[in-house]
């Protein structure tokens, strides 16, 4: 038998494994272009039925209830938290828990979206047929106009045929992801059209990343005892004490009147070691600092110092927008700080 050197045998192995890599990568390039295929396909599709539908859960006196059985149980879950995040009330209801008591969350008053590829899948029947018992207004999510859940629900969002991801088109792959995407689709042209503001997004949204770029600034910035500012002729031995106080890392300069008129770094105070013993603070300060408003979003206040490659911004007042009346700090937005920093 015969054998190749090792260098022979590694090189070949090098290239099906080259091979193998590439085929893997052309396999998941296929299934999202046949997913957005498909979401393309959705877009076209969106009509009056929409709209509809998104009338109806405007003029919904109760809660959304969203349910459906298996993959679509899961798209249905997520669709309920998206609508809840956005400021209509709503929760999942499992379709098959719904025919063993659980439809005793349903209440007149409810919108019922279902969410079904078929449109024929067994375990939904019993909770539609209660539904419409109780007078409860149903969205029904299927590929299929002529189902079951089409002919039952008042309002029916039909999903393009297309086939799925999977080489025997039988796991729910496209049409969870369009069910996904109808579902956000709903939700927030829904949050749209009840006109909420960033301060009501906000309140849905107190914990986390969102929640902390979501807050005021006024709700994170250092205010009162812990603002650093000197005035303009102080000498720099005093403005250094101040620094090393607030422990901020800068100094803002403010005139006669209390107006903002400059700032000193602990940047400025290493470029000019030799002048600082005589040094008054207007002689070292950077004029007209970059200032936020109170009522400004932490999201805003980050970028601003992330365009300009700067760690603080002082906070100003709308109606007195040169008296610095607070700071925020770049690391005070990465961690997190505590409720009522201003009181700190």
């Amino acid at each position: 038998m015969r054998t190749f050197p090792p260098v022979l045998r590694d090189r070949d192995a090098h290239y099906r494994d080259e091979a193998r890599i590439a085929n893997v990568i052309a396999s998941g390039r296929d299934v999202i272009a046949l997913e957005a295929q498909a979401l393309h396909l959705l877009h076209d599709q969106i009509g009056e039925s929409f709209a509809q539908a998104v009338d109806m859960i405007l003029n919904c006196r109760g809660r959304v209830i969203v349910s459906g059985i298996g993959k679509s149980g899961h798209i249905a879950r997520k669709i309920a938290a998206a609508f809840a995040a956005t400021g209509t009330p709503a929760l999942f209801v499992h379709a098959a828990e719904a025919a063993h008591g659980d439809v005793g969350m349903v209440i007149p008053g409810d919108v019922l979206i279902v969410l079904s590829n078929s449109g024929a899948t067994v375990e939904i029947q019993p909770l539609c047929i209660y539904a419409k018992s109780i007078g409860c207004a149903m969205i029904g999510i299927s590929r299929s106009q002529r189902s079951l859940l089409a002919r039952t629900a008042d309002i029916t969002l039909l999903l393009p045929k297309v086939e799925e991801a999977c080489s025997s088109s039988l796991a729910p792959t496209t049409s969870s992801t369009m069910m996904l995407a109808l579902g956000d689709a709903l939700a927030v042209t829904t949050m749209r059209a009840r006109g909420l503001s960033d301060k009501d997004i906000r309140a849905l949204h107190p914990g986390g990343e969102i929640g902390m770029h979501l807050r005021g600034v006024e709700d994170v910035m250092h205010g009162g005892d812990r603002l650093p500012l000197v005035p303009l002729h102080a000498p720099m031995p005093e403005v250094m004490v101040v620094m090393t106080e607030k422990r901020l890392g800068v100094a803002g300069v403010v005139d006669a009147d209390g107006c903002l008129v400059g700032v000193i770094t602990d940047g400025d105070l290493r470029r000019h070691g030799a002048d600082l013993m005589l040094a008054k603070a207007y002689e070292l300060m950077t004029p007209s600092p970059r200032t936020i408003r109170r009522t400004a979003l932490v999201q805003e206040a980050l970028e601003i110092m992330n365009t300009h490659r700067i760690t603080l911004l002082f906070v100003v007042d709308e109606k007195q927008p040169k008296i610095p009346i607070g700071a925020v700090q770049i690391y005070d937005i990465a961690t997190g700080p505590t409720l009522n920093s201003t009181l700190a």
